[in-house]
């Protein structure tokens, strides 16, 4: 993992110093949030030991706000709070180990798991005008949240999860001349051993408002959002939360 951050870091900093790659113009703020309806798959497990539930569609929130400026080297910044909250049911059909409780086969469990995180991201503007935007830039994700397990008897069995993971990060916008619309795709990556994590979303954006005061666009996409983890903070799970989603956003 430190050697993946390592090479992030790395290669976003020789972006810095390329003639192409700088801040903005001018000093701007972005803040926008989105409502996200999601549909919840996969499995977890607290060893390689995973077990698939039968999860609830549920709908998440993120919000963020973005610093852009026109300082040489120094990168803007975005910080994203993203929620990833569900709940599924499972009836065992073989033994399941989980935290060190061992659940015999046919016990029906329920699990609800908080794998929301936050987003500190650092990116640079490699190209940008009116038609054509692209940011690249690294991630520092933050999750902190839990997995739980409750049997029949309401025993609860819960473990936290707390960790630190580094990714790759890139955002690309595409104008469409004489429209007020914009097509924009952007995520986040990480591929480390066994252990992957993709963040994406696509969409379409509306100005409704443009002016010298403020800028209001309207959202409507769709996110995909994928844990696959091996031993993160003895976590491990292969979970995958995509849905479409409606944004807005702000711009002063």
């Amino acid at each position: 993992m430190k050697k993946t951050l390592l090479a992030v870091a790395t290669a976003v900093a020789a972006l810095s110093i390329q003639p192409t790659a700088q801040a903005d113009t001018i000093f701007g703020v972005y803040a926008g949030g989105q409502y996200w309806d999601t549909s919840t798959s996969g499995r977890f497990g607290t060893s390689d030991d995973q077990v698939s539930f039968d999860f609830t569609d549920d709908t998440q929130t993120s919000f963020y706000i973005a610093l852009e400026h026109p300082v040489p080297l120094l990168p803007n910044i975005q910080i994203r709070r993203t929620t990833l909250a569900d709940q599924g049911t499972t009836t065992l059909d073989r033994n399941y180990e989980f935290n060190g409780q061992v659940y015999p086969v046919t016990t029906t469990l329920t699990a609800d798991i908080d794998l929301g995180h936050t987003d500190y991201i650092l990116y640079y503007e490699i190209f940008d005008n009116d038609l054509i935007s692209v940011d690249l830039g690294i991630n520092a994700m933050n999750v902190d949240g839990f997995l739980q397990v409750t049997d029949e008897d309401g025993n609860r069995n819960s473990i936290e999860a707390s960790a630190w993971v580094p990714t790759a990060y890139g955002h690309f916008r595409l104008g469409i001349p004489a429209t007020d619309l914009t097509l924009y795709a952007k995520g986040s990556f990480l591929a480390i051993d066994d252990s992957s994590i993709r963040d994406i979303e696509a969409g379409i954006e509306y100005r409704l408002v443009e002016n010298l005061a403020v800028d209001v666009n309207l959202q409507l996409g769709y996110r995909d959002t994928q844990l696959e983890l091996d031993d993160l903070d003895d976590i491990y799970s292969d979970l995958q939360f995509k849905g479409p989603y409606l944004g807005l956003e702000l711009h002063f």
